[in-house]
């Protein structure tokens, strides 16, 4: 197979329908919706876009700022992590991305995964 990731997810337009379902899911759901009200909505689908573009190995760069200058001081939980990777996941399944290519998404996202978590909740 010599399609990049980013041909298999359909390249910019397909890349942007994913982010685009993504963000409708995340705004929807109480638990972390909070942390987009006050954002420019376009723009960060935009730079979403961009970035899931970036790690799919599509010809796009992400230009905005490194993952931990951009979640710094939200506060973001590992829960609220997982809740959002999930939200991303369930996007790309409606998107019938197969599951090699979900886990490969899933997997670069992940490994931002402690520039972007401020703090793990304690155990029950």
């Amino acid at each position: 197979m010599s399609d990049t990731l980013y041909e298999r997810l359909g390249g910019e337009d397909g890349i942007k329908a994913v982010v685009d379902e993504f963000y409708d899911r995340v705004v929807a759901d109480e638990r972390v919706a909070y942390y987009f009200e006050d954002m420019d909505m376009q723009e960060q689908r935009a730079h979403q876009a961009q970035f899931i573009s970036s790690v799919a190995g599509g010809p796009i760069e992400y230009t905005g700022d490194d993952m931990k200058t951009a979640h710094e001081g939200l506060g973001i939980t590992l829960s609220e992590f997982k809740v959002i990777a999930t939200h991303l996941e369930d996007a790309l399944i409606e998107y019938d991305v197969d599951e090699a290519d979900r886990q490969a998404v899933l997997e670069a996202v992940a490994s931002y995964q402690d520039d972007i978590v401020a703090t793990a909740e304690a155990a029950d």
